[in-house]
């Protein structure tokens, strides 16, 4: 595939990415930080965000497992997946995170597994679409920074 057909098909990646509200303004901030000296700067905060968010997640399944919920270890968990979330912009993840706290704050148990189960969703479906989106930069030949209009991508070398 041509260049210029895989940069039209990533900006249209990244658009929809916000048109669903998966990400928001901060990815943008994000990607205003990467210049030549660190050109993989927003592909490795984001490898750092999904693997320390994956391990928060396990470590959340875990005490959920536990009777009774300790809903204040709960919120301090959920508390620390939603800063990371607001880090790298994962706006529905860090929607969840808010609403499964509310739900700990009220010691509802069912609103916590229905909130948890969402969030597990939204993070498996950002993860996969993430790492789609690097996979396409990385075959164009460079982590390419995309503007903020999204209809093409600026080369850096």
């Amino acid at each position: 595939m041509e260049r210029s057909s895989l940069q039209n098909q990533a900006a249209a990646m990244k658009k929809s990415f916000f048109d669903q509200g998966y990400l928001d303004e901060q990815f943008y901030q994000l990607e205003e930080l990467q210049d030549d000296a660190s050109p993989n700067f927003v592909e490795e905060v984001v490898a750092l965000f999904l693997r320390d968010s994956s391990r928060l997640i396990g470590i959340i399944d875990q005490a959920m497992d536990k009777h009774p919920q300790d809903y204040l270890k709960l919120e301090t968990y959920m508390h620390q997946l939603k800063g990371s979330s607001s880090s790298i912009g994962a706006l529905k993840v860090k929607n969840e995170c808010t609403h499964f706290r509310e739900y700990c704050a009220e010691d509802n148990l069912e609103g916590c597994l229905r909130s948890f189960q969402k969030l597990k969703r939204e993070h498996a479906i950002l993860k996969q679409k993430l790492e789609a989106y690097f996979q396409l930069l990385k075959q164009m030949g460079s982590a390419g920074k995309a503007t903020r209009s999204g209809d093409h991508l600026e080369h850096h070398k």
